[in-house]
């Protein structure tokens, strides 16, 4: 064995041994490149997900019912920003360049999550997005807080908490909705019916098609399977419809008092390829909205660029 290769591998037996302790790997720890590409892609698709998630409920900001509504609904989008900025920055931990991030968002060559290209055709989804698709992020990512590597997990911390109470809030204006008209009732089961499954669709296609789970487990970059995850958000979610008074559109629900767990039907992943694929309801609209804020933006970053070097150069 070469002195280099001994090297590798020593790096390669503290590494394994940091993740077997259940410790943190740090920005400047040395790490396996196919660690650091994974997190790349994980951590890159997450604020990707943040910042084009903006779009949906944004659609409503100028029709909220009240000047309450509208503010609370501003607020959730200002969060979703902020979670974005936290993201890009631990990618760039990593070594990854934002604005090679945001170039390979807008041209296609990385993804992000697949609920996003599905419309807010009512007020309703304001209270649905927040209630299902936040608690479906909920259950994804409260286990990232604990996730291996350092800035990532930190950073879930803070994303975790507002997620929280963003879910709190849809699940308010919900209830608000069904104590309303029998059009507002009906308003709010249209609503669930059309999320249901693109919301169990968020947690990735079953462990048995997901060529990347295994390892990033092993990593303990994720903590739970898909399927593990998808599981505890169909458990937590049924109680809640029933209490909220609303149902799921799946008539293979039920409680399964053998497994503890509820019964449900398969998600369309027919549906769920072809949405990742591009071909989704909203996927062009949503790419040309982001790449159009991103060209009209670049006076801004260009100004910012332009002050810095100045106030530098002025303090030399």
């Amino acid at each position: 064995m070469t002195d280099t290769q001994l090297q590798q591998f020593e790096l390669q037996q503290s590494f394994d041994a940091t993740i077997a302790a259940e410790a943190r790997i740090e920005p400047r720890d040395w790490m396996p490149e196919g660690y650091r590409k994974t997190l790349i892609r994980q951590i890159a698709q997450h604020a990707h997900s943040e910042i084009i998630g903006m779009q949906p409920e944004g659609n409503w900001l100028t029709r909220a019912p009240s000047l309450r509504r509208k503010a609370i609904l501003m607020a959730k989008v200002q969060d979703e920003a902020g979670h974005g900025l936290y993201l890009y920055s631990a990618a760039e931990t990593l070594g990854a360049d934002r604005a090679d991030l945001t170039d390979k968002l807008i041209s296609g060559r990385q993804k992000y999550s697949s609920i996003f290209n599905y419309p807010t055709l009512t007020y309703a989804d304001v209270g649905t997005i927040g209630w299902l698709v936040d608690g479906a992020a909920i259950c994804n990512q409260v286990p990232l807080c604990r996730s291996s590597f350092g800035p990532y997990a930190r950073a879930m911390i803070r994303v975790c908490k507002e997620e929280s109470f963003h879910q709190r809030q849809g699940y308010e204006l919900l209830t608000t909705m069904m104590g309303g008209t029998d059009e507002q009732r009906a308003m709010v089961q249209e609503s669930v019916d059309r999320f249901w499954w693109p919301a169990l669709m968020m947690f990735g296609p079953p462990d048995d098609r997901s060529p990347n789970s295994e390892q990033s487990m092993a990593w303990g970059i994720k903590r739970h399977s898909n399927d593990e995850l998808r599981q505890k958000f169909v458990d937590m979610s049924v109680p809640q419809a029933e209490a909220l008074g609303v149902s799921f559109p799946d008539p293979d629900l039920a409680w399964n008092a053998e497994r503890g767990h509820y019964d449900f039907g398969e998600p369309d992943w027919s549906e769920f390829t072809e949405v990742v694929k591009g071909n989704g309801a909203m996927n062009v609209e949503r790419i040309a909205v982001r790449r159009a804020a991103h060209e009209d933006g670049a006076w801004v970053r260009d100004a910012a660029t332009a002050f810095a070097a100045r106030e530098q150069e002025n303090h030399r």
